[in-house]
């Protein structure tokens, strides 16, 4: 390898690290055991520090494949390059499903063959050539490693980046978010980065919305990190059974990741105590831990979904943890005074004609994960979607005082549309990723697809995917959920479609045929097409989707970590893309379980989240 730096660079890595969470180190204190080859011989190495609130310098290092230098700026047809940023994790000895670790206590060598890198390494943003027809399309350009935190699980970035925007990436564990400089691509910089000390009020970042004004709205989906009460801004004081419990908050961030203000998600009164549990149990019940974020700024109205008390779910998976850790509650922001959200309404979705009060946790109604407003003028609704629910439901007035949610669509019935062996009951469908188009004439969504022997000993599991629904009627049916024509009230019409106003199944892709729950969680939309000017311009019509199949290992979701590209219709068909192939397996899809990377042979990763981006001087 050949380095070299910018000023204030970490040195080179001095001492071992043992086998160990994440945890803030200074500066020449990390190093990483194992070696610094790989199947790239020639990697220019840049690094960019800053300073962070514990006075400790924190990085990003560019590792750019000099042998593809040449190509990245321009294709050898002179077309700019678009790229792919996928936020990634070093798998490790903590991804370890808890039901493969045997003969505890003891040794833990029985359960551990699947851990193909057991010694701690770097997590990154992977910078992937995303132009198609490109020489280079579907390689790894660069690997932008951060330190010194390690192992941190990556998780998301925000929906949709638009020029000149900061990309916002938060560490689930280590309850950090990092703040990065995009504009002269394929090479990255660090913008800032905030620590758990500045966001005592929540734990465990989620996901990220910016604002026209490039500052951004995160949801830290965990309590205060330390149990108690913590005082807020507003005077309002909240009571939090600790790191990674209940109540979670909302960030406002500026473009370096600083924070501006911490706003309770919790009600002052707490809520519904028989649908919303807590462990321990707090004094006021709380379904508070917003995971999903989304902003129509023109209304003044923020929405956040609350997906699980995480700490006794993604956290540990030892337990079997009540199904009322599982939240079946969106609520409603007024950010009229962008700094200060208060919080509206708390709205509860209602179980559909599925539902089996013996086993709540894949009603309807449980883990709403994600949330998507509409974007035109006129256009008030937002939608959500349930993890273990495997639903769709809508809001025609995200404005109103209290907002009413129906279920508007079944993930059954896109389960045959997806793959034909599939049945049609969408419990348990695991979704995550949920979209609409910029033109509100669709919705996108992943789905992980069901485990084997979920809802049974017998139960086949099913096949995931993505698929896109036809929303043109129902955006345009007015603000009244009674003017909505058409219900999702039967088990016939989960299965088939609630007919009337309701969304229609326009296009599907498998990932992962035949193979159980093991399709996309995460996705997002390309916004960017090439104009006559020979400049990236911003599209209503999205062309491409990427989707990562990762969830979050330790909850025994851990999926095959590819990355998958698919074509998308202006009718909303999709194809996956038979092109965007892995550069050393040459099979579709590019496979993050690999020896070797930019930045070395520290084995496989853990793709979580990806963006479309575009250097500045190529976008209009």
């Amino acid at each position: 390898m050949r380095f070299s730096s910018s000023s204030g660079a970490p040195p080179r890595w001095r001492k071992a690290l043992t086998v160990a969470g994440a945890v803030a180190l200074a500066i020449g204190a990390v190093t990483y055991t194992g070696s610094t080859t790989s199947a790239y011989a020639d990697v220019q190495v840049v690094t960019d520090a800053k300073t962070a609130s514990d006075g400790k310098q924190y990085w990003v290092q560019n590792h750019l494949v000099s042998k593809d230098l040449a190509a990245q700026a321009r294709s050898a047809d002179g077309t700019p390059k678009k790229w792919l940023l996928v936020w990634a994790g070093d798998e490790n000895i903590a991804d370890t499903a808890v039901k493969d670790v045997k003969n505890l206590p003891g040794s833990l060598g029985g359960g551990l063959g699947k851990v193909k890198n057991a010694l701690p390494g770097p997590d990154f943003l992977a910078v992937i050539d995303a132009t198609q027809g490109s020489p280079t399309y579907g390689k790894v350009v660069n690997t932008a490693t951060v330190g010194p935190l390690v192992e941190n699980e990556p998780h998301h970035m925000q929906y949709v980046w638009h020029k000149g925007d900061t990309i916002y990436a938060g560490a689930l564990f280590a309850a950090a978010t990092y703040a990065f400089d995009v504009s002269a691509l394929p090479q990255l910089k660090l913008k800032g980065i905030s620590l758990p000390t500045q966001t005592l009020g929540g734990s465990v970042p989620d996901a990220y919305w910016v604002l026209k004004d490039g500052t951004a709205y995160g949801t830290y989906m965990g309590g205060p990190v330390v149990p108690g009460p913590y005082a807020y801004q507003d005077g309002s004081t909240q009571i939090g059974n600790g790191f990674a419990g209940s109540p979670g908050e909302v960030v406002h961030f500026d473009q370096n990741a600083q924070v501006l203000s911490q706003n309770p998600a919790a009600t002052p009164q707490g809520d519904n105590a028989k649908l919303c549990d807590n462990l321990p149990q707090l004094g006021k019940p709380s379904c508070a831990n917003p995971h999903g974020v989304q902003a129509r700024e023109d209304l003044n109205t923020l929405v956040t979904s609350d997906y699980a008390e995480p700490r006794n779910i993604i956290l540990d998976p030892v337990k079997q943890p009540s199904p009322y850790l599982r939240r079946p509650t969106i609520r409603t922001w007024d950010i009229s005074d962008r700094n200060h959200p208060k919080l509206k309404a708390v709205s509860y979705l209602q179980d559909g004609p599925r539902a089996n009060p013996a086993d709540p946790l894949h009603s309807e109604s449980r883990a709403v994960m994600e949330t998507t407003v509409t974007n035109k003028p006129g256009h008030k609704g937002a939608f959500a979607e349930t993890m273990q629910g495997g639903a769709i439901f809508y809001t025609p007035d995200i404005t109103a005082k209290d907002p009413h949610w129906i279920e508007v669509f079944d993930d059954g019935t896109a389960g045959k549309p997806i793959y034909s062996q599939n049945d049609s009951n969408g419990a348990s469908s695991n979704g995550g990723w949920l979209q609409t188009s910029p033109d509100d004439r669709f919705l996108y969504h992943a789905v992980q697809g069901r485990q084997k022997g979920v809802l049974g000993p017998d139960d086949p599991g099913t096949t995931g995917g993505v698929y896109v629904l036809d929303i043109q009627k129902l955006v345009a049916a007015g603000d009244k959920v009674e003017d909505i024509k058409g219900r999702v009230d039967t088990k016939e019409k989960a299965q088939q479609g609630g007919g009337g106003d309701l969304p229609t199944v326009v296009g599907s892709a498998p990932i992962n045929p035949g193979v159980p729950g093991a399709g996309p969680h995460w996705g997002a939309y390309d916004n960017f097409a090439l104009g006559q000017d020979g400049l990236y311009h911003e599209t209503e019509q999205p062309q491409h989707i990427a989707v990562s199949n990762y969830f979050v290992a330790r909850s025994g979701l851990d999926g095959d970590h590819k990355v998958n590209l698919l074509n998308l219709s202006p009718d909303g068909k999709l194809a996956v893309d038979q092109n965007f192939r892995d550069e050393f397996t040459g099979q579709v899809g590019l496979n993050f379980n690999r020896k070797s990377w930019p930045h070395g042979d520290f084995g496989n990763a853990k793709p979580h989240s990806e963006l479309f981006v575009v250097a500045d001087q190529n976008v209009k």
